[in-house]
C-alpha cells in the first residue's frame, strides 16, 4: 500500500505519517524546503515527488491533504480526479469563497474531513437521546500562542485560515455535530483577544448553536491555556455529564490521531467515510459564519 501526503502545511501530517508508515510506503510532496526536510529527517524511506501533478501521476491508494487553506478547493479537485480514498485535514475550508469552491466539487463516499477528536477513545461511541438532552457544551482548551510569534500566519489570519475561532473552534463544533446531527444553525458569535497581541485574530471565543430539534449548544473556544482538554457536557433534566478528552501518556492515541488513520485505512480498503460529508458540510457551514460574525 502506498499513501501520499499530499502538502505538511500544519502539524498534523506529521503526525499522521508516524501512524501510517506502520501500514504503508509514503510519498511525499511539500514546497517549504524545511518542513520537507524536518518530515524526510524522520522517515528517510518516504519518496519525495517535486509537484501535487507528480505525487497523485505515482497513483498512491490514498491521499492525506494538508495545504493552507485557501488551496484546498483546488488541490482536492485533482485528488478526486484520481478516485483515491483522501483525508483533508482539518479545517477543509475557512471562509465563505473557499466554501462556494468547496460545494462546486464531486465529492464522493471516500473523502473523510474531520477533527481528529471526533475518533478519540474517551468519545468515540458516544451516542445521546436528543429527546433527552436540553443543551450542549463544547469546551476546546489549546493555547495559540504561538501564532502570536507569526508561526503560520495563515493559520492566524482570518480570511485565510479563519483564525482561532475556526482552527480550534471546529474541534467542539465537530463533537456536538457528531452527537447531535447536521440539522443546525449558527445563532451567534463572539471572540476577543486579550492577552497574545500578536495575533491577527483572537485568543478567545463562544459560539452559539442552535439544533432544529429545538436543542441549544455552546461552543467554548480557550486559546490560552497550559493544558490542552476537550470537554462535552451534555445537560439533562437529571443533571449534566461531561465527556474529557485529553493526551494522557499517549496522545497520538488518546486525542484521536490514531483512530482517524485507522479509519483512512478502512477507507483505502473500500469502506465509505465515517463520517458523512453532509456533518463535514454543516461544521464548515458554522465555522464560515461564526468567522463572518464574530466581533
Amino acid at each position: 500500500m502506498r499513501v501520499a501526503l499530499a502538502g505538511l502545511a500544519t502539524s498534523h501530517p506529521f503526525t499522521d505519517a508516524h501512524t501510517l508508515a506502520r501500514h504503508a510506503d509514503l510519498l511525499v510532496w511539500e514546497e517549504d524546503p524545511e518542513r520537507l526536510t524536518r518530515f524526510t529527517e524522520a522517515h528517510p524511506a518516504a519518496k519525495v515527488l517535486p509537484s501535487l501533478a507528480a505525487l497523485l501521476a505515482a497513483e498512491p491508494d490514498g491521499v492525506v491533504l494538508t495545504v493552507p487553506n485557501p488551496r484546498v478547493p483546488e488541490a482536492l479537485a485533482a485528488v478526486l480526479g484520481t478516485g483515491a480514498a483522501c483525508f483533508v485535514n482539518k479545517p477543509a475550508v475557512a471562509t465563505r469563497a473557499q466554501l462556494r469552491e468547496l460545494d462546486r466539487l464531486p465529492i464522493h463516499d471516500r473523502v473523510l474531513s474531520s477533527s481528529v477528536l471526533r475518533f478519540a477513545p474517551a468519545f468515540a461511541g458516544t451516542r445521546v437521546d436528543p429527546a433527552d438532552v436540553l443543551a450542549v457544551r463544547a469546551t476546546v482548551r489549546h493555547d495559540v500562542g504561538l501564532w502570536a510569534n507569526g508561526y503560520n500566519a495563515w493559520q492566524d489570519t482570518p480570511g485565510e485560515g479563519g483564525g482561532t475561532l475556526v482552527t480550534m473552534g471546529i474541534h467542539g463544533v465537530e463533537l456536538l455535530v457528531a452527537l447531535l446531527g447536521p440539522d443546525v444553525r449558527l445563532a451567534g458569535a463572539a471572540s476577543a483577544t486579550r492577552h497574545y497581541a500578536g495575533l491577527r485574530s483572537e485568543d478567545t471565543g463562544v459560539m452559539a448553536l442552535r439544533w432544529g430539534n429545538g436543542v441549544t449548544g455552546t461552543v467554548e473556544i480557550l486559546g490560552v491555556t497550559d493544558e490542552e482538554s476537550y470537554t462535552v457536557t451534555v445537560h439533562r433534566r437529571g443533571g449534566s455529564d461531561a465527556i474529557v478528552i485529553e493526551g494522557g501518556d499517549d496522545h497520538v492515541r488518546g486525542l484521536g490521531y490514531e483512530g482517524t488513520i485507522e479509519a483512512f485505512l478502512a477507507m483505502i480498503g473500500g469502506a465509505p467515510s465515517p463520517v458523512p460529508w453532509a456533518q463535514t458540510r454543516a461544521i464548515l457551514e458554522i465555522l464560515v459564519a461564526a468567522r463572518e460574525s464574530a466581533h
